[in-house]
């Protein structure tokens, strides 16, 4: 089985549950990954961005990695997230972490430095050589600084053969439908932007990496599922009172807005890394109301 058929539908990018002195908090993890694949998402991507990433240190990703792996036990498939803007340390990361119980690695644009299409092209290139696993490309201009063109996508997609993927967070539909219209048949194309899913569902992505399958997983992955079988009627009625999440969600910061979520659900702690901070009380409050209207 392919990326394309493995990864179809709802993958949940999961947040990292921290304790009050924000050590991880395994218990809370492993509760969530319960809840999650409980309410019928398809797969879990771990150490995405949405995990904080960024303030996580290598120890705390490798024993993150390696207990993902042993409460899903096999449930679904795992995404694990391995990027960064030093291809060097990237390229180190995926042969040496524990992947060997994933299907494939997520591996955002390289942030920061702005590297050209070629330098992008090369960047990945690099990586997709030296990994034992399928590399799943991210495109998130909103974070890096820079997009990755469809036709850069196209390039990886058609030239490099262990690129077997996109997620496409440009929040840019014509983009998604470019590389859509001249992707290779085996090539997963999933939407970033919880917000633009329905749609892009319509154009003919295969699915989504999601923040809202954290908190509501089974509305979510119902709606992506309904969109998938061309039941758009269905999948408006279920998306219709998730828009009001999508904004607070990402109103402030992710993953501020899924944790207030997840926090008023009974879950985690409402406990982030600097330098983002929990929501303000005013949001807090609208997530609060929220939730209390089930």
């Amino acid at each position: 089985m392919n990326i394309r058929e493995q990864l179809k539908g709802t993958g949940a990018a999961i947040v990292t549950p921290f304790n009050q002195d924000e050590t991880v908090d395994f218990a809370a993890l492993e509760k969530l990954i319960n809840f999650i694949i409980g309410n019928g998402v398809e797969y879990i991507v771990t150490l995405g961005t949405t995990g904080e990433t960024p303030t996580l240190d290598k120890q705390e990703k490798l024993d993150i990695i390696n207990f993902t792996f042993e409460k899903i036990n096999g449930r679904v498939p795992v995404v694990v997230g391995i990027g960064g803007n030093n291809t060097r340390e990237v390229v180190e990361q995926v042969q040496s972490y524990p992947l060997d119980k994933a299907v494939a690695v997520l591996s955002a644009c390289p942030y920061y430095n702005k590297p050209s299409q070629e330098g992008i092209f090369q960047h990945y290139k690099a990586i997709a050589e030296a990994s034992p696993k399928p590399i799943i490309l991210y495109n998130v201009p909103g974070r890096t600084g820079r997009n990755m063109e469809a036709s850069t996508t196209l390039r990886l997609a058609h030239e490099v053969a262990n690129v077997a993927g996109i997620k496409e967070a440009g929040n840019n539909i014509s983009q998604c439908i470019q590389i859509l219209k001249d992707r290779p048949a085996d090539f997963l194309v999933v939407s970033g932007d919880d917000d633009l899913v329905l749609p892009e569902l319509a154009c003919g992505i295969d699915g989504v990496i999601s923040v809202a399958a954290n908190c509501y997983p089974k509305q979510f992955s119902d709606m992506v599922r309904a969109g998938l079988a061309s039941d758009f009627a269905a999948a408006k009625k279920l998306n219709d009172p998730l828009l009001e999440v999508y904004n607070l969600l990402f109103t402030e910061n992710n993953p501020a807005g899924v944790k207030g979520f997840l926090f008023e659900m009974g879950y985690i702690k409402n406990v982030v890394r600097l330098p983002v901070t929990p929501l303000s009380e005013g949001i807090q409050q609208k997530v609060k109301a929220y939730c209390a209207r089930g």
